[in-house]
């Protein structure tokens, strides 16, 4: 196998003042023709998760009230896994090239969280038509902007 290597490009910024992306200087000229996109693809590092119990884990006991009593690893977004990767889709409030800064309407990942890579969201390739989910999860908000309103706290097991 080859050996892989992930360098971060930047750090969530996370605060009461609202969230962000701070991208390395030697990075920042990747953000070019970025604008006109209104939300953008994170991927990030769950930097906190990344020792050798977390990334062991394949199963988890009941991590959402109504699913199974059991989930592989690979059914949730738990930051338990055997490579501690996120993803967030989110909302680009403004871009500021001199400074190498995305402000965002939201993250899930914490303060000085390292970001791995940017992707642009585009409808023709990242939202299918007609997606399913399966029945314990399907009164789930259909949208981020209606995730906002939704009481998250009555539908995950935490601990």
């Amino acid at each position: 196998m080859t050996e892989m290597k992930v360098n971060p490009i930047g750090v969530i910024r996370n605060s009461e003042e609202g969230c962000c992306i701070k991208i390395q200087e030697k990075f920042v000229p990747a953000l070019l023709a970025l604008e006109g996109f209104s939300h953008i693809q994170v991927i990030w590092w769950f930097s906190g998760f990344d020792d050798e119990l977390s990334r062991s884990l394949l199963q988890a006991q009941k991590p959402y009230k109504h699913g199974p009593d059991t989930m592989g690893i690979f059914a949730t977004r738990s930051p338990l896994r055997p490579n501690p990767i996120a993803l967030t889709t989110s909302e680009v409030i403004d871009i500021d090239h001199e400074n190498g800064i995305i402000r965002i309407a939201y993250t899930d990942a914490d303060d000085h969280t390292p970001v791995l890579d940017i992707k642009p969201y585009t409808p023709s390739l990242d939202r299918p038509d007609r997606p399913s989910v399966p029945v314990w999860c399907r009164h789930w908000p259909d949208s981020i902007e209606s995730s906002a309103f939704f009481n998250w706290e009555e539908e995950f097991n935490f601990e």
